[in-house]
């Protein structure tokens, strides 16, 4: 959960952006999470282990930071002109692992 926070900073996700990439989970089990190392559903875990890998490959392919990080908020033709962000507040694990797709294959994984 430490690392999802470190991310949802680096991505100025709002608590709703937070909420909806870690599958609308209830804000009070949300908060909970933040506090307390607890046990996390195995859908949350892959929910954050997609999020991470996406993070990492941005960082391999746009070495500024800055880049890296605002590329989830821009608009991407691959994805109809919608954001990735946009894309992964689907709120399915295949919204976001549909991203993760596109920037593995991006970098050639």
């Amino acid at each position: 959960m430490d690392a999802f926070q470190g991310l949802a900073e680096l991505w100025q996700l709002s608590t709703e952006d937070q909420l909806l990439l870690l599958g609308s989970t209830g804000s009070s089990t949300f908060f909970k999470w933040k506090k307390e190392v607890g046990s996390i559903p195995r859908d949350t875990v892959e929910r954050i282990s997609h999020l991470l890998a996406i993070h990492k490959a941005l960082e391999i392919l746009l070495p500024d930071t800055r880049a890296a990080d605002s590329w989830v908020r821009r608009e991407n033709g691959f994805f109809n002109g919608q954001s990735a962000l946009e894309v992964m507040r689907g709120g399915q694990v295949i919204d976001i692992y549909r991203v993760r797709q596109y920037v593995d294959a991006q970098r050639g994984g």
